[in-house]
């Protein structure tokens, strides 16, 4: 069986996150949509709020596993039996930091890292973006899932 994992904050998943988990789950038997956990950062979510939204998105793909991790993304994969990372890139900017990630994860356990350049409609498109234009009003839901928009709007209102 193929398996590979999309990793990441989704703080919350936008269109972009999920254009590369659908396609990731063309060419994979299972995805897994592993969920990072920082304890240092104090996300807009919960991190099984965002599992929940997650699992909800991607329910039509039928073959992505979400899940929280916490420490090595290397640590996840060997735990599963998982040889692959795939990583969305942006811009030429991501491409730097994510080619160091990629080298390491390797060296260190022989996990592969593939590449996939993002669409363009969502080139520009970060979570943290979405959070800020939305806190000051701007209209963010045609970057977002219609029930993680809601819940996006919820969160804020209670703010």
């Amino acid at each position: 069986m193929r398996r590979a994992v999309c990793p990441g904050s989704f703080d919350p998943i936008t269109n972009g996150h999920l254009d590369i988990i659908g396609r990731a789950s063309k060419l994979y038997d299972v995805v897994h949509v592993a969920v990072m956990i920082n304890q240092s950062k104090k996300g807009l979510f919960t991190v099984d709020e965002r599992i929940e939204l997650i699992r909800e998105v991607t329910a039509d793909f039928g073959n992505v596993e979400v899940e929280s991790f916490h420490g090595l993304l290397v640590d996840f994969c060997k735990q599963r039996e998982i040889p692959a990372i795939v990583k969305g890139l942006r811009a030429v900017s991501d491409f730097d930091y994510e080619l160091q990630m990629a080298q390491m994860n390797n060296g260190l356990s022989g996990v592969e890292t593939l590449f996939v350049p993002t669409n363009p409609t969502y080139s520009f498109l970060s979570s943290s973006l979405v959070k800020e234009v939305a806190t000051w009003g701007g209209d963010v839901s045609h970057l977002l899932p219609p029930t993680v928009h809601a819940a996006l709007v919820r969160r804020l209102g209670e703010r």
